[in-house]
């Protein structure tokens, strides 16, 4: 019996609905930097992780799946225990030997889960990685750093509201009331 895949629909520019997204094109940061350090940190075993995109175009997490296990020459996910995400675009895994080629074993993961993939190798630094498609070939992934979160009213005047006269911890104004009673 064959199994049942939906297919994304082409939507129209005047349907009011959203265009499905197209595979991501960017890493932030500080997703490639905590993919390095788990990398360097289960050295000498693989280290395995998932990608998921939350903004359009970027990916901005890592997910650690429970009861993924690890040796010398394999990381084995836990697919199962995945919470349904619909954000999730690939995997990330190191190879502690530095070969930043996908292995035969790879490239089927590739094919059957997600549309970008990383693998990560030693000495687990900026320029130690490389991306690849689906099907196992290599792409270039921008690195972005995430912008953060807009400033809220509490941020831009402090968690007591605005200070009349400005703030007192400066010394400008700490000196034009210093004659005040």
């Amino acid at each position: 019996m064959p199994l049942f895949r939906p297919r994304p629909r082409r939507l129209t520019e005047g349907s009011g609905r959203a265009r499905p997204r197209g595979p991501p094109r960017a890493i932030t940061r500080s997703v490639l930097d905590s993919a390095l350090a788990c990398g360097a940190s289960a050295f000498p075993n693989e280290f395995g992780g998932v990608l998921r995109s939350d903004e359009p175009g970027v990916i901005t997490d890592l997910l650690l799946i429970p009861g993924t296990t690890s040796g010398k020459r394999h990381a084995n996910f836990q697919l199962y225990m995945l919470p349904v995400d619909l954000g999730v675009v690939g995997t990330v895994h190191s190879h502690p030997s530095g070969a930043l080629h996908p292995s035969q074993a790879d490239v089927t993961l590739f094919r059957h889960w997600g549309q970008r993939h990383l693998i990560l190798g030693r000495p687990f630094t900026a320029h130690s990685w490389r991306a690849y498609d689906n099907l196992g070939r290599p792409i270039s992934l921008e690195v972005v750093e995430r912008p953060g979160p807009p400033p809220t009213l509490e941020t831009v005047q402090g968690p007591r509201g605005p200070t009349p006269g400005g703030d007192p911890a400066t010394p400008e104004a700490a000196g034009s009331r210093s004659g005040e009673v």
